[in-house]
């Protein structure tokens, strides 16, 4: 029902492209994000087949191959793809631009400029070398030991992408764990990987090992159906094969702490990489309170568990979410300024949000803001208001998740109309 979980993908390619012969991937969400990685790296002179396929076949150029590309490379909307290629690029002796579209070009990437700096490498950036487009000169980079300001998968995993041409061990420690997928798949590559708490290190080896890949579902997509399952009446909904690495599944948590009735039942494992089948029925939620430790583990949730706070009896406050001031749209302002014309009483803080839920919602005329998941998690409350809703600018849907809402319909016919 879900597509490959693009984060993995993401780093299957990228890691395909490095190793030393073919790797193959099956399940590669063909989502335009994972799209904008596939086509940097054939424009850094590795060959690719089996796209529109079962199964995506990458012919390693080893950690050395890649070619200086002739044109910018256009990450589109997809901040892992920049960011991740960045940290590789700057252990490649050449010039290498990237750019994105006008939501990326807004993101912050000094974040990855101050390590890949420290390493040795050239990087500049508009407004400061604070934002893309980034211009990258690589190559001779020394390993060092970074502290992350901010739990970052992206930052990490571009420092430690990096760490594979340096001359020693570069070590990044942040101050909460974020999303682990980089360090299972390196390991899976042969690279030798060290965890401690909040730390990892990646000794370089010079050669990567080819892999065949399963990709699991995406649970991030996942989590959109499992929010309809709990907040619709007489939901039975069955999820397989969905992606549940412990570093993602804080949803999970926190909506069985509200009440959702929610089985989790293991299946197996594809490069270090759990899956599961989710088994989700109707539920009486009530509301929460998050922070912490746990907000790493379900940022990229936070838009449509929104919409279960909506739903649940109560109040519901999520904090320490600062870190979505910076994604596709202000999700704290984006998500207020929705729900609020869906008739959710809702309160902004500099951190999160307070939700009062269980007042209902009401149909409403929604805008997207250009943000995959804000149009998503709309689009889910939308089945759950009375009266028409109207999601508009749905075509950002793509960058994550394409069919979704042929997906949903299946679901739930003729319930929400969207507008591109």
């Amino acid at each position: 029902m879900v597509p490959g979980d693009k984060s993995i993908a993401h780093r299957a390619i990228i890691l395909g492209a490095l190793a030393d012969g073919l790797t193959e991937i099956s399940g590669c969400p063909r989502s335009e994000d994972c799209q904008r990685t596939l086509g940097a790296i054939q424009t850094l002179g590795v060959e690719v087949e089996g796209w529109e396929g079962e199964c995506l076949r990458i012919y390693g150029k080893g950690l050395r191959g890649f070619r200086e590309a002739a044109d910018v490379l256009d990450c589109g909307n997809s901040g892992t793809t920049m960011r991740l290629l960045a940290g590789v690029l700057a252990g490649q002796p050449f010039l290498s631009v990237l750019t994105g579209d006008a939501s990326l070009r807004r993101r912050p990437m000094d974040r990855i400029i101050i390590p890949l700096r420290q390493m040795g490498a050239e990087i500049r950036g508009r407004a400061q070398d604070t934002l893309p487009p980034l211009a990258v000169r690589g190559g001779g980079l020394r390993g060092v030991t970074y502290r992350s300001p901010v739990p970052s998968a992206q930052v990490k995993s571009a420092v430690l992408l990096a760490g594979l041409f340096a001359d020693g061990p570069t070590t990044v420690i942040e101050p909460v764990t974020s999303r682990d997928h980089t360090e299972r798949m390196l390991e899976a590559c042969g690279q030798r990987v060290e965890r401690g708490e909040r730390k990892v290190t990646v000794m370089p080896s010079g050669s990567l090992q080819p892999n065949k890949i399963s990709v699991p579902g995406d649970f991030s997509s996942a989590a959109f159906f499992v929010v309809a399952g709990l907040i619709l009446p007489d939901s039975d909904l069955t999820l397989e094969g969905v992606g549940v690495n412990p570093t993602r599944t804080g949803l999970l948590e926190v909506l069985q702490a509200m009440g959702g009735a929610i089985q989790v039942l293991p299946m197996d494992e594809s490069v270090g990489e759990p899956r599961a089948r989710l088994q989700i029925r109707s539920s009486r939620l009530r509301g929460v309170s998050i922070g912490g430790d746990l907000v790493p583990r379900l940022i990229d949730e936070i838009p449509v568990l929104a919409v279960a706070a909506a739903c649940a009896e109560g109040k519901t406050v999520i904090r320490d979410a600062a870190e979505l001031r910076v994604k596709e749209s202000d999700r704290i302002r984006t998500i207020a300024v929705e729900l609020s014309r869906m008739g959710v009483r809702t309160e902004e803080l500099p951190d999160g949000l307070i939700i009062h839920g269980g007042h209902g919602l009401r149909g409403a005329g929604c805008g997207s803001y250009g943000d995959h998941r804000v149009a998503m998690a709309l689009t889910v409350a939308g089945l759950r208001a009375d009266g028409e809703t109207t999601v508009l600018d749905t075509g950002c849907i793509r960058t994550s998740f394409p069919g979704f809402v042929e997906t949903l319909q299946q679901f739930v016919p003729d319930s929400v109309e969207q507008e591109e």
